[in-house]
């Protein structure tokens, strides 16, 4: 492995590996990423929060442990970016609004702590749009300013696929991850619900928040995984204990027969742009015998009603103190959201959570003839102009589900801009998702497209 230039541009794997056996320090590493940081920031805008002196000093204490024999994690001295609704008992978190200006927590929220038992660099905070909803933030899409970079999670998805770090954090509550992922062109990763604790993390929906990953590798995927999944029994949604899920080794074999698909057009097709359709066609030509078309009733429309009805009731709910004493201070699509959440009745919430569990149990007979979904993970490449996020409505009914999904960067728009395609598996079987996922990559000789020029 060369890794005497461009050290930003080291995988997070090969970035361990490499610091682990004294190929190159900490400090060298960070000191590339801040370079890429301070060359690409200007256009791309991906940070909410970043202190260089910070994050030297806290790799220069990371050399200076592993120097003194200690025992290194597995992120050891690996930079990561941490969306700005997630909290940093070090950094601000201000979750993208002016009404959490200056907001500094007192402690790291359970995936924070849990990223820093690893060994990693925590190098700071990227930008959310306002409280992770769908008012846009500053960043830019850095392989097109012009472009949005999608929304929620904006900032981590821009700086993962631009060089400036291996690796970055985001939720998605709806489609949060899955679409600034596709975006940007980089890996981005939902676990199934309750596998990652969101202690700490901005509360907008308890059913349906979820924090998620960015990476340019599926390896670099399972390497965070492993590092932050599990249970927390300050969020009641990871369960009960459990065996540590061994994401890498579980990734690195190969399937025991090729794996077979279900594309999965979704009752939203009319909504894919015609460039998306043509990659689509095809992809699936590619993949030959291996895939075959499955057709969701058209009552799965239905279920974004559902999806809306559960999270705007109980977005509601969740800033009701921020719609009190600052409701001037919201963008009108956030207050419109909360004031429809304020009108849904309890009978209307309570009969939109009862469906899920149907639901769920409907999408998981799929499973017993395919290894994965295959869906868009949105309508099309990143739109141009500033104004919008783009339309979650491709990622809406996994998330509902609470289904684990990834983004894999394989395919290009007409434009050159990135173009995802979506892999969806059953609830707990992220691992497995992963392996498939990396399959597919590899049966289409794709990697994730940089941003390297921006």
């Amino acid at each position: 492995m060369d890794i005497s230039r461009h050290l930003n541009w080291l995988s997070a794997c090969d970035a361990a590996r490499a610091i682990r056996d004294g190929q190159v320090s900490v400090v060298d590493f960070a000191e590339a990423c801040l370079a890429r940081i301070r060359e690409a920031e200007p256009t791309v805008q991906a940070w909410a929060f970043i202190d260089p002196e910070h994050v030297l000093a806290q790799a220069r204490a990371l050399d200076d442990y592993r120097k003194a024999g200690n025992p290194t994690g597995p992120l050891h001295g690996v930079p990561v970016g941490i969306k700005d609704i997630i909290d940093t008992g070090d950094m601000p978190t201000e979750d993208g609004t002016v009404l959490h200006a200056g907001r500094t927590p007192a402690a790291d929220a359970t995936v924070v702590a849990r990223l820093r038992a690893a060994g990693a660099l925590i190098i700071g905070k990227t930008v959310t749009t306002e409280l992770a909803t769908y008012a846009p933030g500053k960043t830019r899409n850095p392989h097109n300013p012009d472009h949005t970079p999608g929304g929620s999670s904006s900032g981590s998805a821009a700086a993962v696929a631009c060089g400036m770090v291996p690796l970055a954090l985001g939720t998605q509550t709806n489609g949060s991850v899955l679409r600034p992922a596709a975006y940007c062109g980089t890996y981005g990763f939902k676990p199934t619900f309750g596998l990652v604790s969101r202690h700490g993390v901005l509360r907008q929906s308890a059913t349906l928040d979820q924090v998620g990953v960015f990476a340019r590798t599926i390896e670099d995927v399972a390497l965070i995984c492993e590092q932050i999944a599990g249970h927390d029994a300050q969020d009641p949604a990871t369960g009960v204990p459990r065996a540590r899920i061994p994401f890498t080794d579980v990734v690195l074999r190969e399937p025991p027969m090729p794996p077979r698909f279900a594309f999965v057009k979704t009752p939203m097709w009319d909504q894919a742009e015609a460039d998306t359709r043509e990659a689509f066609g095809e992809l699936v030509t590619h993949l030959a015998d291996r895939v075959e078309e499955f057709t969701l009733p058209e009552s799965a429309l239905v279920a974004l009603d559902w999806h809306r009805t559960i999270m705007e009731a109980e977005m509601a709910s969740s800033y009701a103190a921020e719609y009190e004493r600052g409701r001037d201070k919201l963008s009108e699509s956030l207050r419109g959201q909360l004031e429809r959440g304020r009108r849904i009745t309890a009978f209307d919430y309570q009969a939109a959570l009862a469906r899920v569990r149907p639901m769920v149990e409907g999408l998981h007979q799929i499973f017993d003839r395919y290894d994965a979904i295959l869906t868009p993970s949105a309508a099309g490449t990143a739109s141009r102009g500033l104004e919008s996020t783009g339309n979650p409505a491709f990622c809406t009914l996994w998330t509902l589900a609470g289904m684990p999904a990834l983004n894999l960067p394989i395919m290009k728009g007409d434009n050159g801009l990135p173009l995802g395609a979506q892999l969806v598996g059953p609830r707990g079987d992220d691992a497995r998702l992963l392996r498939t996922a990396r399959w597919l990559t590899r049966a289409t000789n794709s990697e994730a497209p940089s941003a390297g020029s921006t």
